[in-house]
């Protein structure tokens, strides 16, 4: 019973972390309360959006696997925010929920290297050179490394109304003596709270008073990597078609609106509220508040929208994304019923909120692994992120650092100007949790090099090194690389002038009037002027793929603030790459401030760098800092 890498839990983290390390020659154990819940998404049935679909691309190109799944099963597909800038726009999917969890297992089950077993968890513990594992049943296991996925089953309670109970969800046991090891080890736990909505049966809406949200009518997939065969099913009959999407079958989402009686009905019911009423303790994320929080924050506003989203083809339960709530059942049904398209409605599961453990990631170094425990990783909501999306990419560095080593290698480190997972990451172990942490483009002050569209030109020769993507997909992405920069350089070299001939072209494609001789590179960062309308123009090589014709225009419409953003990485990373002894005593430091002691001896940062980003560190702790490494460098 003895294994390289034992990986406890199996939703979107366990899952990244199991397959990565099993692909990388470690022997994997994975462990979970039901393999009937592989990657379940207990919350919404989607994958990506804004930051969540970057990190989505990311997990594709460093040869992780949530969006080949997506991609097999998702019901619907479109990108967001197409009018505006490209490091803003992301893919997002609603998945075929039952499906999505049924092809992950498949694949975890057709690993080599891995093996899969349905125990409780109720005991870690360490001795001299490996994590020993005890089960409900009196099994025990031991490995190198243990990476901790338990989402929001760490001593778990759900609460809707005034009921409240022991779940890690709705219909699953807690995990109880993980959080009393944990504490037995010598780990600070804290409280965090997230929701979910009701869902509500398919048959019971008026679907004509709803607006109807059609997928893409053109080919998109999260994985760039080689094309994998769609699970497709035939349309269900229970939903009205949306516009012709020829290319897949997809359902379509569809929007409501809250109105002024249903504001009414969650007012009269506050107090019967367990988020106002003190039976909630812990703290929910900000970006996803519960409908009855905001009918409070938001006093003024009538309306909320709310979006009704099929969880599968071949049920009739909707998500009604929008109205996560842990008021009573029959105030949810009230509060439902007073939409236009719900009048009729019936509920088919209640809303519910969880309260659970989690440890204060900073306890946990860069590479996720434990500062208190050699070889005990964390990855997902004990690191109190929410999401299935942060939980996948910390799941995919967790399983790449602990299988590394298990086998006597250094841990992979993402920086902050590669991508959003090192992000992630680095806010985790830097900064203070108020809340549970969630993925936004905000958080990437490098985030027009941190695009959705180049994730595989940034992470895949990563991948490849590591040895979870292969030469073939490699030597594709370097192929992509080269013709760009190619297409980039005739463009520069090719003149557009204002010929008559020239003219009269601006003007059938609608485009301003030329008035200069320029570049065709400088024609194409005009406003209005596309790549494939210079190719239409005969200004620009006609012959290059969709991927590769995105690149040309965005670097070159983009090129001066890309080139700002690079030469500010330059700047900051003599910083990142200056390390901190892990021994290193910052009591020590003549001058500096006690509450720049207090936060630098809790974090540990790494580098010099993160040091910056801790919350209390200034400029001028900093400075003293670098005095005191240098002096200490100096004498040896």
């Amino acid at each position: 019973m003895r294994y390289d890498v034992i990986v406890i839990g199996a939703g979107h983290a366990g899952c990244e972390t199991a397959l990565a390390s099993a692909r990388l020659g470690a022997r994997t154990l994975l462990l979970t309360m039901n393999l009937d819940n592989v990657a379940l998404m207990p919350c919404n049935p989607s994958i990506g959006g804004p930051a969540k679909g970057h990190a989505v691309r990311e997990i594709d190109a460093l040869g992780g696997e949530m969006a080949r799944n997506i991609d097999r099963t998702f019901i619907q597909i479109k990108m967001l925010n197409t009018g505006k800038g490209p490091a803003v726009q992301a893919l997002r999917a609603q998945a075929d929920k039952k499906l999505y969890s049924l092809a992950m297992k498949h694949t975890l089950e057709r690993q080599p290297g891995l093996d899969l077993k349905q125990a409780l968890v109720e005991e870690i513990r360490r001795d001299e050179s490996e994590l020993w594992v005890k089960t409900h049943l009196g099994q025990t296991y031991q490995a190198r490394c243990l990476v901790i996925t338990t989402g929001t089953s760490l001593n778990g309670r759900v609460i809707v109304g005034d009921r409240a109970y022991a779940a890690g969800r709705s219909g699953e046991l807690p995990a109880l003596g993980l959080s009393q090891s944990l504490k037995n080890m010598g780990f600070t736990l804290g409280r965090l709270k997230t929701g979910t909505p009701p869902r509500i049966d398919a048959r019971s809406i008026d679907f004509s008073k709803t607006i109807v949200h059609p997928g893409s009518d053109v080919p998109l997939y999260f994985s760039q990597g080689p094309s994998l065969l769609p699970v497709l099913h035939a349309s269900n009959p229970l939903y009205p078609p949306g516009p012709d999407t020829s290319w897949r079958p997809q359902l379509p989402c569809y929007q409501v609106h809250t109105n002024p009686q249903t504001h009414e009905i969650i007012r009269q019911n506050l107090d019967r509220a367990p988020l106002f009423n003190g039976l909630i303790q812990g703290i929910g994320p900000r970006s996803c508040p519960s409908i009855e929080d905001k009918i409070v924050k938001f006093a003024g506003k009538t309306s909320h929208p709310l979006f009704l989203e099929p969880e599968g083809w071949e049920t009739n339960e909707v998500y009604v994304q929008g109205a996560n709530t842990s008021l009573p059942e029959d105030v949810q049904l009230a509060l439902l019923r007073t939409i236009p398209a719900l009048e009729r409605v019936e509920m088919m599961r209640v809303g519910y909120a969880i309260e659970y453990d989690y440890v204060p990631p900073s306890q946990t170094s860069s590479s996720l692994e434990s500062k208190l425990v050699p070889g005990l990783f964390f990855a997902g909501q004990i690191n109190g992120t929410t999401g299935y999306e942060e939980a996948a990419g910390q799941g995919l560095i967790a399983g790449i650092n602990a299988a590394r080593k298990a086998l006597g290698k250094p841990p992979l480190i993402l920086r902050r100007d590669q991508a959003y997972i090192g992000v992630m990451i680095d806010d985790l172990v830097t900064r203070e949790l108020t809340e549970p942490y969630r993925l936004l483009t905000s958080r990437a002050e490098f985030r027009l090099l941190l695009r959705q569209d180049n994730a595989d030109l940034r992470l895949t020769p990563i991948g490849h090194e590591l040895g979870l993507v292969g030469k073939e997909r490699l030597e594709a992405v370097e192929a992509k690389r080269q013709v760009t920069l190619d297409g980039l350089a005739r463009l520069q070299k090719v003149c557009v002038n204002p010929d008559k001939d020239t003219v009269a072209l601006i003007a059938r494609y609608g485009m301003a009037p030329l008035e200069s001789n320029m570049t065709a590179a400088e024609f194409l960062r005009r406003q209005g002027v596309t790549y494939d309308a210079l190719a239409a123009m005969g200004i620009a090589p006609d012959g290059y793929s969709p991927e590769v014709r995105e690149q040309v225009e965005i670097e070159a419409k983009y090129a001066g603030y890309i080139a700002r953003q690079r030469a500010a990485v330059e700047r900051v990373r003599r910083l990142e790459e200056r390390r901190i002894p892990d021994d290193f005593d910052y009591d020590s430091v003549g001058g500096l401030r006690y509450e720049a002691q207090q936060k630098l001896n809790r974090f540990h940062p790494a580098t010099v760098g993160q040091a910056c980003r801790v919350e209390g560190v200034t400029p001028a702790d900093i400075s003293l800092l670098l005095v005191h490494l240098e002096r200490r460098r100096r004498t040896g």
